[in-house]
């Protein structure tokens, strides 16, 4: 898990990393194209493997008889969804419908937080880890949390060598860490750039996979018996 775990934020940090120079060969379109060709398939292997194993290693806390557990856990997995895939994205660009763009996004989830990711994946591993307590669970969320702390520093070199001066006002108006700008009086919440249809789209998406992990049993299953897990095995 470690090893695809690094794979995959070699292929992605350094996919983004590469934007600026790929998009001046084969364009913006091509080259989103590309990367998402990269990306997915290896996003896809990496989450099929955790569903797999996600039980294996040592069970170090079993909380899941806890009073209250199941509604803390969900709330906390719902609440990082709304970080994890904030309505600042234009989703049109992500299969190059229309042309991608790179942009200093100031509204919405950014006053909160200038990196939603990371925070929605801290907050995803905290309560998945709380549920499932295992050592896999351990690496997993290790290896996550590393890689967008690592991607914090690598977003905010990257924004700030395209926009200098117009990235460190943004820097000084914003934080990392949710609320801290709020609570420095650097930055005001407005609530009505959180009303969005893609925001009530992230809702559905989370109503969804609540459904649907009542079937995580039989993908797990599905991806044991595939020739991806022997190769891997």
């Amino acid at each position: 898990m470690a090893l695809l775990l690094l794979g995959f934020a070699v292929l992605h940090s350094g996919g983004a990393s590469l934007r600026s120079w790929g998009e001046a060969r084969i364009g913006a379109r091509a080259w989103r194209l590309l990367f998402a060709a990269l990306s997915i398939p290896a996003a896809t292997l990496l989450i099929g493997y955790f569903i797999s194993h996600r039980h294996d290693g040592v069970r170090l806390w079993n909380l899941q008889g806890v009073p209250g557990m199941v509604p803390l856990v969900w709330a906390g997995t719902a609440v990082s969804f709304l970080f994890l895939y904030p309505a600042t994205y234009n989703l049109l660009e992500i299969p190059a419908v229309q042309k991608p763009q790179v942009r200093l996004y100031t509204t919405g989830i950014i006053r909160v937080s200038r990196h939603p990711q990371a925070v929605g994946q801290v907050l995803w591993c905290t309560t998945h880890l709380l549920w499932i307590g295992t050592s896999f669970m351990v690496v997993t969320c290790v290896g996550l949390i590393a890689h967008h702390l690592f991607a914090v520093w690598n977003g905010d070199r990257r924004l700030r060598q395209r926009f200098g001066a117009a990235f460190e006002d943004l820097a000084s108006q914003t934080s990392v860490l949710p609320f801290a700008a709020i609570a420095r009086g650097q930055q005001t919440l407005v609530w009505r750039e959180f009303l969005r249809p893609s925001q009530l789209g992230i809702l559905i998406a989370i109503g969804v996979l609540w459904w649907s992990h009542r079937w995580i049993p039989l993908a797990a299953a599905g991806f044991r018996a595939s020739a991806i897990e022997r190769f891997l095995a």
